[in-house]
């Protein structure tokens, strides 16, 4: 059975920065994509970064150059580096496997908080 295990999220000030990161256990990952997605309040949940085995990516038009996906196939792990991170950004982060670069597969993770403070 899949398992993804998020950490990293927490409160910070607008323009600030948080690396979010995913264990992954219960599966073969390395030949799959790897994501995030988010869901903020009152909102569907959105696509914000996903990535190939070998590392071609796929980020959401607002992430606007500001965050950075990155994985590593031996220790099954995607990282999220978000920089300038604006209000807009809060919301609950999902890390995700099994999907495309465009669509999610069905492997969620349980989500971690992110909160950005005006």
């Amino acid at each position: 059975q899949v398992q993804l295990v998020e950490s990293g999220g927490g409160l910070v000030q607008s323009g600030g920065s948080l690396r979010l990161s995913c264990a992954a256990s219960g599966g073969v990952f390395k030949f799959g994509v790897m994501g995030w997605y988010r869901q903020a309040p009152g909102k569907e949940r959105e696509l914000v970064a996903t990535i190939l085995p070998f590392g071609k990516r796929n980020y959401a038009e607002f992430v606007r150059g500001r965050f950075d996906i990155s994985r590593d196939n031996i220790k099954n792990t995607v990282d999220l580096q978000m920089n300038n991170l604006e209000p807009d950004d809060t919301a609950v982060y999902y890390c995700n496997t099994g999907g495309t670069l465009y669509t999610p597969g069905s492997n969620w993770g349980q989500g971690t908080r992110v909160t950005v403070s005006s």
